[in-house]
């Protein structure tokens, strides 16, 4: 397996919810899991780890990262793909910085398809992106530039790791309002390096 590995603002919160998975274990899914660095991490903690991207070249790289790692796996795929393999379903759904690359219903079908993966008394953790809208939303961010470029700095933060970004679209207060329709019960809140992170519970006797 690559000992490759690197911090940005998206793998800054890879260890909660690492730590989170480690309390159901069992089988882990990331979706847009990119190079793999978190579906290699999810593997020290859970049983069984799946990776899914549209991304080859990413997927390419994600199978270099994870080699020799038998409880760790990568696969084309997209959850919105009525043509796509069943996956089954997972104690842990991880979904890190893919979001805000769709337009807010296409977002909104992914997140329940996201939902649908997981396990009765399984989780679905979503770490995502908002734009600023409004004076509440410039406030925070405006406080947060210096401790965000602090820590970038202390972890020599690699800005750039070979995959494609996108500018977020929609507010927090939008993001909460649209999710909550499509699941009631789920918590976003914000927090450091411009993120939220929206967690969303089955129930343990959902079907």
């Amino acid at each position: 397996m690559s000992a490759e590995t690197y911090w940005n603002h998206n793998t800054a919160f890879h260890g909660e919810l690492v730590a989170d998975a480690a309390r159901r274990g069992r089988r882990a899914l990331d979706v847009g899991c990119g190079d793999g660095l978190l579906v290699a991490r999810l593997a020290r903690v859970c049983e069984e780890v799946t990776g899914i991207d549209t991304d080859v070249v990413a997927l390419a790289r994600a199978r270099a990262r994870l080699a020799g790692l038998d409880t760790a796996t990568v696969r084309q795929a997209d959850v919105l793909d009525a043509g796509c393999a069943p996956l089954g379903v997972f104690d842990t759904v991880t979904c890190v910085a893919v979001l805000h690359h769709l337009p807010l219903e296409r977002g909104l079908d992914r997140l329940a398809a996201l939902a649908a993966l997981a396990a009765p008394g399984g989780r679905l953790l979503v770490i995502g992106l908002a734009t600023n809208r409004g004076a509440t939303d410039w406030l925070l961010s405006g406080l947060s530039v210096v401790p965000v470029r602090a820590a970038s700095c202390l972890h020599r933060e690699t800005r750039d790791i070979g995959v494609r970004t996108a500018a977020p679209q929609q507010s927090l207060r939008q993001i909460r309002a649209a999710a909550a329709r499509v699941l009631p019960g789920c918590r976003a809140r914000r927090r450091f390096c411009y993120r939220y992170p929206l967690v969303w519970d089955r129930p343990a006797g959902a079907a």
